[in-house]
């Protein structure tokens, strides 16, 4: 989904003409795509409509995220905007693909490509493109995530500013290589950017510990606090993109009472937070349990 994520509700009408222009003219480049033969307006056409399904699916995601968590959804919605991400990802990266295979049969296949259509269609997406980053350019200035939508409309911009010289060259140099040469670095470009939030969605989706947490820095810390004889079983995963979850039995020093044991949670708790953000806790006191004291259990 690529890169948009809502971090707060984004409404209005500007988010809606930007929907409506892109849908308008990847629709318009993928028909133009195929009837002029150009691979490379057809990849245009896939990219322009990645934004799309981006925007929406984020969109509807981020409206489910903030729906209120109940007996039967305790986290709520919290991690649709991850599934909405890693979907959107992994159909550009298969277009992507797709682009290229085309892309290198065109090469050893060369056709000629009418270019008239492609430097028509070509400026069309500059100026739908140009129109959609003005439009929500007051946007982007205050949230975050208006901000990735924007710059990847740029970027939607200059491929197809790169298809526009690829159809001048076709037409008056009647080189019509360029035009696969084209699609396949915009399909690298799709997998560029891609790549990343495939990776870091599908690590969320897994409850792998984040990247930025050290588990034996974070176990060697917290052994040091005055009461803690031990830390051990410890999992750390994500909901979505910023709640980080912390769970860990902590083997004490002396059978304390509750309120000790308290007193210890809280310097545990601060020092979670203070160092890795952490704010969700959920830590087992223990004095006499005989187990295998496993860091990762």
């Amino acid at each position: 989904m690529g890169e948009h994520h809502h971090h707060h509700e984004v409404t209005g009408k500007n988010l809606f003409w930007t929907i409506l222009l892109n849908a308008g003219i990847s629709l318009a480049e993928l028909i133009g795509g195929i009837i002029a033969g150009s691979m490379a307006l057809i990849s245009d056409a896939i990219h322009n409509f990645s934004d799309v399904i981006s925007l929406i699916v984020s969109y509807i995601a981020n409206r489910l995220s903030q729906k209120a968590s109940n007996e039967k959804q305790t986290f709520g919605y919290k991690r649709s905007e991850i599934i909405a991400a890693f979907f959107n990802a992994t159909t550009l990266i298969i277009l992507a693909i797709f682009v290229l295979y085309e892309a290198a049969q065109r090469i050893l296949h060369p056709e000629p490509v009418k270019s008239d259509l492609v430097i028509w269609l070509s400026l069309g997406s500059i100026a739908v493109n140009g129109l959609s980053v003005l439009l929500i350019k007051e946007d982007a200035k205050a949230n975050m995530n208006m901000k990735s939508a924007y710059l990847h409309l740029l970027g939607d911009m200059m491929t197809s500013i790169a298809v526009l010289i690829g159809g001048i060259v076709m037409k008056y140099f009647h080189i019509y290589w360029i035009d696969p040469v084209f699609s396949i670095l915009i399909a690298i470009y799709l997998i560029y950017m891609s790549w990343g939030i495939f990776k870091s969605s599908l690590k969320i989706m897994m409850q792998f510990t984040p990247d930025n947490i050290d588990i034996n820095q974070i176990a060697k810390d917290i052994g040091q606090i005055e009461g803690v004889k031990n830390i051990h079983h410890i999992h750390i995963w994500q909901i979505n993109e910023h709640d980080v979850m912390f769970e860990a039995h902590l083997d004490l020093d002396t059978d304390c009472r509750i309120t000790g044991f308290e007193k210890i949670m809280l310097k545990v708790n601060g020092y979670l937070k203070e160092h890795y953000g952490i704010e969700h806790t959920i830590l087992q006191p223990e004095f006499s349990i005989d187990d295998d004291k496993k860091l990762i259990h």
